[in-house]
């Protein structure tokens, strides 16, 4: 039996609108993968020539595949607390009916495994660990998103490190440059007070479903102030290590786009939840911005030791 919040319990013949689907994959959410394999490809250094194939195939195992996975998984689990805080999202409002969702999740796993098996097992690993990741985010009994640090890190390696390391992996058709992966590895654990300020929109259906996100935990103030020293500390470890490696123009960039970013956190931690929308908009996307600054210094050090 569903539950009474949810329409999704429909006749078992009822089928989903493509465009149901579509918005239960989430479009709007697969630009942050896909920039990062855009990052990764990038920071390999390599020429593209004759490799557009291979790059568009990783674009779309990035977004769509992927990420879209991830969000059908997520919006299964979770239609009960939807039905709470959005009960307009595809599934608790009946537009995907009855074990669609479900179906969607598994069908788009199988085809993310199919087009990372033609990429080679650098690849292919990293979609499996995404896929895992995915579905232990939001399914029982693991249900990383549970607990506030581990769904947080969970997302913030999906959508940075390993659509970075799998574009990187692609491009040079082995392991990645050691920088590339540790500049990777730092901006994953900046998004972590990415995922964190998005988390601040599901507070009350967090708390009523005993999801222990880390706004639930630490309170709105407290989880604004700890998401802003989240994305600082690793900008400030890419500018030191780009200084290090003599990409001091690239550096002085990435600088100016994280002072930047403390001006619009002041706006931000004065009205933490109501403040949220605007620096996601805003401050994430000079995030980013450094992301694909730092890829173009980490090109320049391919065939380096």
């Amino acid at each position: 039996m569903g539950h009474p919040l949810v329409k999704s319990d429909g006749p078992a013949f009822a089928r989903p609108s493509p465009l149901a689907v579509v918005e239960l994959l989430k479009p709007i959410t697969w630009f942050a993968p896909m920039w990062a394999y855009a990052c990764g490809v990038i920071s390999a250094g390599q020429p593209f020539e004759g490799r557009w194939l291979e790059v568009a195939l990783g674009v779309l195992l990035a977004g769509p595949l992927v990420c879209g996975t991830s969000q059908a998984v997520n919006d299964w689990y979770d239609r009960h607390v939807d039905a709470i805080n959005e009960p307009d999202r595809p599934i608790p409002s009946g537009r995907v009916p009855g074990q669609w969702g479900l179906y969607v999740g598994l069908i788009w796993t199988l085809a993310s495994l199919a087009v990372a098996s033609a990429l080679g097992i650098w690849a292919l690993t990293a979609a499996c660990v995404g896929l895992a990741l995915a579905w232990a985010y939001s399914a029982p009994p693991i249900r990383l998103k549970q607990e506030g640090w581990r769904g947080a890190t969970a997302v913030a390696a999906c959508y940075e490190g390993l659509p970075w390391f799998t574009g990187a992996t692609i491009m040079a058709s082995a392991l990645p440059d050691w920088r590339v992966c540790l500049i990777a590895a730092l901006y994953s654990v900046g998004a972590i007070g990415i995922m964190t300020l998005n988390d601040f929109k599901a507070v009350e259906g967090d708390r009523r479903m005993g999801i222990r996100s880390l706004p639930v935990q630490l309170g709105v103030e407290r989880a604004a102030l700890l998401a802003c020293v989240m994305m600082v500390i690793p900008q400030v470890v890419v500018v030191a290590l780009l200084i290090a490696w003599g990409a001091s123009w690239h550096a002085i960039a990435v600088a100016l786009l994280l002072i930047a970013q403390l001006v619009l956190m002041r706006r931000l931690l004065r009205e933490p939840r109501k403040q949220a929308p605007f620096y996601n908009a805003t401050g994430t996307s000079l995030y980013v911005a450094g992301m694909m600054v730092s890829a173009f210094a980490l090109s320049n050090f391919a065939g380096t030791a």
